[in-house]
């Protein structure tokens, strides 16, 4: 066992849509601008708001999920990357006690728990006065140990802020920090998965601006700083990775495959993986590679210039035949498969798996899922496991049978993913540090594979 001081507050909200990411952008950036350097960090499996992170900081974000990656795993992970710098800023998901199902479990209050943070809990006081206390009141009490220390009102004017301030703060007893006014132009677009990536909005860097100087004018970013610096030491086991074998592997990442937890793919670098960024989109040729990654996105949205890649397709499909190790999550299965089809128009793709898929109305097998290999294949042996979750509104004819799924709740179970001795490829994403093995495993395939060559 080690500790560390680890300087930390979290932004977390009564509910969605209260302007957490919005908020968060904005402290971090303002943050910065003080000359500190800062690690931020994402609740929950969310691959999108970790990008907007990404893009203020200029460094790679994380998700500590407890569900998938274990308490222990969450701490070490924090720990690991929050060693160098002045402060960590963690960003809730959802609502601060909305985890599976009907508890809390999973929960941005769970990660607080698990890591200690001081929470700071973001209201949407439109429309509210008095009434704002009560709501800070239930949350803080609504758990003995719920870590709320502060509070900062969303959408609110100057004086209305300090007009309600002293009541809200007496009948609540929780601290104001600040507060932040409705901000045009500055409200981040959404889709069917969320937020749309920080990639696709061309003048973030403005908005991101703009959300700091508020930040740095209405919300008391000393408070912060203060509650952030009297976090506990914070306890984890350090973990040791020893590399395998070199090897190359290559990556898709553009708008169409850019969902990646940073902390798995760091995983397979400690494991000794080179890691080569290519574009399904652009990209005319694979990279020379002893192993492909293909994550999850939006390809429905650029299936037409996916389609229209055809060497890059045939490439990949003769590779995968060859034996090339593949790891492909939702987007990325969706692409191996034969085509994808958009109100009665066929997109051929790579066509390394039977099938066709198409998107529906609604989400599909949408949460978490604790997945049991089915037989061995590339990531493991028959009956090991790891946590994942589903979340898209596509589905295919050939989800494969190599898992079985189960909610992560108990109520419902179903087969999925398409699995051979050099493939996973399904609608799960799972984390790889969620079981250390499957990384290694798929390291040693590409091993064999560069071997074999």
């Amino acid at each position: 066992m080690a500790e560390m001081k680890m300087p930390r507050f979290m932004i977390s909200a009564t509910g969605s849509g209260c302007g957490k990411t919005t908020i968060t952008c904005g402290i971090l950036k303002a943050l910065m601008n003080r000359g500190l350097k800062v690690a931020a960090f994402k609740s929950g499996p969310d691959y999108i708001d970790p990008m907007f992170h990404s893009k203020v900081i200029g460094a790679k974000s994380r998700n500590l999920d407890v569900f998938m990656l274990g308490k222990e795993t969450v701490k070490y992970l924090a720990t690991k990357n929050a060693c160098d710098v002045d402060v960590s800023v963690f960003e809730g998901a959802m609502g601060f006690y909305d985890g599976m199902g009907k508890t809390a479990e999973a929960s941005a209050y769970d990660l607080a728990c698990t890591c200690d943070v001081p929470v700071i809990l973001i209201v949407n006081g439109k429309g509210a006065a008095l009434s704002i206390a009560a709501q800070i009141k239930g949350f803080k009490e609504f758990r003995q140990d719920s870590h709320i220390v502060g509070a900062i009102l969303n959408n609110v004017n100057p004086m209305s802020y300090a007009y309600y301030k002293d009541v809200i703060e007496k009948e609540s007893g929780v601290k104001l920090l600040g507060y932040f006014p409705v901000l045009q132009g500055c409200n981040f677009e959404s889709r069917h998965l969320g937020l749309i990536t920080a990639e696709e909005i061309g003048d973030l860097q403005t908005i991101v601006d703009k959300l700091a100087l508020q930040a740095e004018k209405s919300l008391d970013l000393d408070g912060l700083l203060e509650i952030g610096t009297k976090a506990s030491d914070l306890e984890y086991i350090p973990q040791k990775i020893e590399p395998l074998g070199k090897v190359r592997l290559a990556i898709a990442q553009d708008k169409a495959f850019c969902f990646y937890y940073q902390d798995a793919l760091d995983l397979l670098t400690e494991l000794g993986a080179e890691l080569v960024p290519f574009s399904p989109l652009v990209d005319k040729h694979l990279p020379q590679c002893d192993g492909l990654v293909l994550g999850g996105g939006y390809p429905e949205l650029y299936a037409k210039e996916l389609t229209e890649n055809v060497i890059l397709l045939s490439e990949i499909k003769g590779s995968l035949q060859n034996g090339l190790p593949c790891f492909a999550e939702c987007g990325g299965f969706m692409y191996l498969l034969e085509r994808y089809v958009e109100e009665g128009t066929v997109y051929k793709w790579v066509g390394a798996i039977q099938g066709e898929t198409a998107m529906t109305q609604k989400l599909t097998r949408f949460g978490y899922v604790k997945l049991t290999s089915q037989e061995d294949n590339v990531l493991c042996k028959a009956g090991e496991q790891i946590n994942g979750h589903e979340f898209h509104y596509s589905d295919s004819s050939n989800n494969g049978t190599g898992f079985l799924a189960q909610k992560a709740s108990g109520k419902g179970e179903w087969s999925c993913a398409n699995v051979s001795d050099t493939l996973y490829a399904g609608y799960p994403h799972i984390h790889l540090w969620g079981n250390v093995d499957f990384a290694r495993n798929f390291i040693k395939a590409c091993i064999a594979y560069a071997t074999k060559k």
